[in-house]
């Protein structure tokens, strides 16, 4: 592993009030290796030069301590992880977490499964499938107290895929772009019906970028109805508006 500078890194983690030690900085460093090396053989990021993954991938991913007070939460599941993105980030700076990592692209979770091993993470599985089909599943279905997700869809569509998974009083909170008030007033009946409900929207600028960022903050506060959700693709194709 090539020595790397982390003050940028440092400096991001320390403006979200988050407190890493010399062994979670270097778990930070081991993933960006694994990552670029994974890279060159299957489509994982585009962002590649390591000042740029640290802050649009590992402090972006972390900026969910905005929204969230992420000491307080016992298990999280990230829906659509792709190269692992916001949860290996998380679980990393929050290592007693209990994490699950879905992704339904079998040559994905085979990079996951290799981070997790070579980071030494514990507490953290990576699972292979579609969220349609686990959210249907005793063992996930409203089983967790936080569910997050960086996948891009809208915000009525992601609901139908995450909402089933959050237990009550938990939170799903995707990552957005900066510009979501559309998306928030489109999918409001659908979060209703899912047993969500809107609490808050927090909207920053990603430090030292022009990239603005919105996380929406959805609590649940009732089942999710057993229909939901419905066989997969039906919640792209006939979004719940």
């Amino acid at each position: 592993m090539l020595e790397k500078d982390l003050t940028s890194l440092k400096k991001g983690v320390e403006q979200l009030n988050i407190t890493l030690n010399d062994h979670q900085y270097h778990q930070f460093a081991l993933y960006y290796d694994l990552l670029i090396e994974w890279n060159k053989v299957m489509n994982l990021t585009g962002i590649t030069e390591w000042e740029e993954v640290v802050v649009k991938h590992f402090i972006d991913s972390l900026a969910v301590v905005k929204a969230c007070d992420m000491n307080r939460i016992k298990n999280l599941i990230d829906i659509g992880t792709g190269a692992g993105f916001p949860g290996i980030p998380l679980k990393i700076a929050f290592p007693d977490m209990e994490c699950v990592l879905l992704d339904s692209l079998a040559k994905r979770v085979k990079f996951l499964d290799e981070v997790i091993l070579n980071l030494k993470l514990t507490g953290i599985r990576s699972i292979h499938g579609r969220a349609e089909d686990y959210a249907r599943q005793k063992d996930y279905r409203e089983s967790f107290g936080l569910c997050v997700s960086r996948a891009v869809a809208g915000l009525h569509v992601l609901s139908e895929y995450c909402l089933p998974f959050v237990a009550e009083g938990g939170f799903f909170i995707p990552y957005k772009s900066g510009k979501v008030d559309e998306e928030i007033r489109v999918s409001k009946r659908a979060v209703k019906v899912l047993g969500g409900e809107i609490d808050s929207r927090i909207k920053f600028q990603l430090a030292d970028t022009d990239m603005e960022r919105s996380f929406v903050v959805i609590k649940k506060v009732k089942p999710t109805p057993k229909k939901y959700p419905r066989k997969a693709g039906m919640p792209s194709k006939e979004p719940i508006l």
